[in-house]
Order: C-alpha cells, then sequence, then structure tokens
C-alpha cells in the first residue's frame, strides 16, 4: 500500500517538463501557423497596392475583370463592355493571369 501511495505523489521536477512542454508547442505552433499566415497576408496586401489601370484581376465572388480605375480603398472593374462595378480591394485576391483557367486559352 505504501508504494502506492508514494507512486501517486508528484515527482520532483515535474513542473519544469511541463511548462518547457507548453513552450515548445507555442513555438511549432508560431512557427507553422502564424508566421506562414502573416507572411501571406503582407504578400496580398503588396498585391493591392500594386494594382493598377488595365490589369486583369479576379474578385472573390469570381467575377473577372479589367480595372479601370483604382482608388484609396476601391477599385472599378469593367466586367464586360461598357459594364462597370465599384468593388472593395479586399475583395480582389488575383490577377486572371495567375489563374489555371487561364492558361488553359
Amino acid at each position: 500500500m505504501l508504494d502506492i501511495l508514494l507512486q501517486a505523489a508528484p515527482q520532483q521536477g515535474g513542473g519544469w517538463q511541463m511548462i518547457i512542454m507548453l513552450v515548445m508547442i507555442f513555438v511549432v505552433f508560431y512557427f507553422f501557423m502564424v508566421r506562414p499566415q502573416k507572411n501571406k497576408q503582407k504578400e496580398i496586401q503588396k498585391f493591392r497596392d500594386s494594382l493598377k489601370q488595365g490589369d486583369q484581376v479576379i474578385t472573390s465572388g469570381g467575377i473577372y475583370g479589367k480595372v479601370k480605375q483604382v482608388k484609396e480603398t476601391t477599385i472599378e472593374l469593367e466586367i464586360a463592355h461598357e459594364v462597370r462595378v465599384t468593388v472593395d480591394k479586399n475583395c480582389v485576391f488575383a490577377t486572371a493571369a495567375e489563374t489555371p483557367a487561364s492558361e488553359g486559352k
């Protein structure tokens, strides 16, 4: 019975091992999830800031269009001959040249 009670008692140094393990989990989480996502967001923002008149783009809703005018937070797209829509810059994700569908044309 004494053996069972001694085994159930907390062992020395177990707290440090737990803290080190938690720190390691957070480090792995940061390098495999948080950091790549931040880099991707920076890349997308850089793309949106570099948009200019004449670029072929795709919106988040799947609308293909040609940039006619770039403003502070919006973009005017021509989606058909003389048909223009205004969309938020945050809705533009890719140029039409980068999509797999346009590669087959």
